[in-house]
């Protein structure tokens, strides 16, 4: 039987149906999507006033990681810092997938993002990933002065498994005392392994990302763990705490997989005292901001978002 769900926003549906969509992912199709995923960065520089630099960074096992450092030109004072994470699944996708999203934040709030390029599912599993980013933000947090970062002022940021990915870090920071956090941004995050919610079961496919495909990305991850094995840190949503957490910046679609796991992270840090702002956005899906961004509702959504960042990062003045 299928399930009633809510209906996509007539302009996001439109464009939807000129899309090639899929339920379910296998290792033969994720082969296919890795380089599509892999977007270069040059055409989202151009006619910015932006200074780039690469580095690499040592992680727990030693294997080096790619961290992509934008700044603004002609800078005078410490800037605020976006740590920003892709999404993908957790499986595919790189340091400069959906970089257009904080790199409107550079433009219009004079952030200094910092992109890392965490290494992927399968071929690494459980706290991994989560581990090269928080050895990234620990590298970013220790150079502050050298990267001109206010650090006091570094907010981490993701989307999709970014978004989740995110989520784990700041847990991660919270609990090692270090480094400190000014807030957190989850866009549609993939925050729970066990994908059995209304919504997970309401979009099962096809889509763009689908409760099959969902249920992919997360076998990729885990691996061998066990189901009780499964670390916070990895699937945010089983944590048993959430309180300490830093302000919270949290969305996604009333027409998406993720929909009732982001509402329920939401109210699980009000009920432990913490402070997040939840929007769910009406007829969105997974991921329409990004792949559609000029339609209204997606406009919407990024202003939202940039709006609250200037709130928290510029509390005095208002911009």
């Amino acid at each position: 039987m299928t399930l009633a769900r809510p209906d996509i926003d007539p302009e996001l549906s439109e464009l939807l149906a000129q899309m090639q969509l899929m339920s379910e992912l296998n290792p033969e199709i994720l082969a296919q999507l890795r380089p599509l995923m892999s977007t270069p960065v040059e055409p989202h520089l151009e006619g910015r006033a932006v200074d780039r630099r690469e580095v690499t960074v040592p992680t727990q096992d030693g294997v080096r990681i790619p961290l992509s450092i934008f700044s603004p030109a002609d800078r005078a004072t410490a800037a605020p810092c976006v740590y920003w994470i892709h999404g993908g699944g957790m499986i595919m996708g790189d340091r400069f997938s959906n970089i257009d999203i904080p790199l409107e934040w550079l433009d219009q709030l004079g952030v200094v993002v910092v992109s890392v390029d965490y290494r992927l599912a399968p071929e690494v599993t459980g706290t991994t990933l989560v581990d090269d980013c928080y050895r990234g933000l620990l590298w970013v947090a220790e150079h502050a002065d050298e990267l001109g970062i206010d650090p006091a002022r570094i907010v981490v940021a993701g989307t999709s498994a970014g978004g989740g990915l995110t989520a784990g870090l700041a847990l991660l920071a919270r609990d090692l005392g270090a480094p400190a956090i000014a807030a957190q941004m989850l866009i549609c995050p993939m925050l729970d392994h066990r994908n059995i919610t209304t919504s997970s079961r309401q979009y099962s496919g096809p889509g763009v990302w689908t409760r099959g495909m969902n249920e992919y990305g997360w076998r990729s991850v885990l691996g061998d763990l066990a189901a009780e094995e499964v670390p916070a840190y990895v699937s945010p949503a089983v944590a048993d705490d959430l309180s300490g957490l830093p302000p919270t910046y949290i969305d996604a679609g009333s027409a998406e997989v993720f929909r009732d796991e982001v509402v329920d992270y939401a109210t699980r840090i009000w009920a432990a005292g913490g402070q997040a702002e939840l929007h769910i956005w009406a007829g969105g899906f997974h991921g329409f901001d990004a792949l559609y961004p000029h339609v209204r509702v997606s406009a919407a959504a990024r202003r939202t978002r940039e709006d609250w960042l200037a709130r928290l990062l510029n509390p005095a003045s208002g911009k």
